[in-house]
């Protein structure tokens, strides 16, 4: 059995309050016995405008976002997926929104940048990440003691063919920061299918409140099995949620539905 957790954060625009969240929520989810902790998307900075990220970009290998999440999985000797940060990207004014995986020595053993870029466009509600970020092109995935864990950001989570592409994976993370509008249509039922079409376990850790900046993000962080049954949930506001990983179980429902076996196409 493996624990793993997803720490979930109501992030602000102050760097600095921000990595002292996750420091503690990181310490509490290990003390709880974690041994592979995911932080949300943007949980360094939820800016009072989506630009002031850029301000923020640190190159790959250096800077107090990165130092602080190589420290953290030192420290307590965890697997850290380090939700997203904004790296410096080849366009000027635009960053890449990436997420880092750190092993328990503190190496950075993992990186993938978010492909599909969030667009949504109802009423008063309005985003459109192509205007500060870059989007990636390379599927992301890691090999840890219990098998293969394959990266997705966010909206990447509407893309099914993005999970085929991984590979058989024993666990999905998922950093978030759907809307609450979004979330509350599609959140769950998406984050089902995914374990479920993909018969492997779904790690979704989120953004979860009101932000200072008046977005209001859905939370429900959230850990599923590989028959699509929500084992541990939680609504808004920050915390922690944490489960077992299940070798057996996960074996057992792949050998008597065997429907990964049985792709056509």
């Amino acid at each position: 059995m493996t624990t793993v957790a997803a720490v979930q954060m109501v992030s602000t625009p102050q760097v600095a309050d921000n990595l002292a969240t996750a420091r503690r929520l990181v310490a509490q989810a290990a003390g709880e016995g974690a041994q592979l902790v995911a932080l949300p998307e943007y949980w360094p900075i939820m800016g009072m405008s989506d630009s002031d990220k850029v301000a923020h970009a640190e190159r790959q290998g250096s800077g107090p976002i990165q130092d602080c999440m190589a420290e953290l999985a030192r420290e307590h000797g965890i697997w850290l997926v380090g939700g997203t940060l904004p790296l410096v990207s080849p366009d000027a004014g635009k960053v890449l929104n990436t997420t880092l995986v750190y092993d328990p020595q503190g190496r950075e053993v993992s990186r993938y940048d978010k492909i599909h870029l969030f667009g949504f466009n109802k009423g008063s509600e309005s985003y459109d990440e192509a205007r500060t970020i870059v989007p990636g092109e390379s599927v992301g995935s890691f090999e840890a003691p219990f098998g293969r864990v394959g990266l997705s950001v966010c909206y990447d989570l509407r893309f099914p063919e993005l999970y085929r592409a991984m590979g058989e994976c024993a666990l999905i993370v998922v950093p978030a920061a759907f809307t609450h509008t979004t979330g509350l249509a599609h959140w769950e039922v998406l984050l089902r299918a995914r374990a479920i079409e993909n018969q492997c376990y779904v790690l979704a850790s989120a953004q979860g409140g009101t932000h200072v900046n008046g977005r209001r993000t859905f939370g429900h962080s959230m850990l599923i099995d590989p028959w699509g049954e929500v084992k541990a949930v939680l609504r808004e506001g920050e915390g922690v949620i944490s489960g077992q990983l299940d070798a057996a179980f996960l074996a057992g429902v792949r050998e008597s539905l065997p429907a990964l076996r049985h792709r056509k196409l």
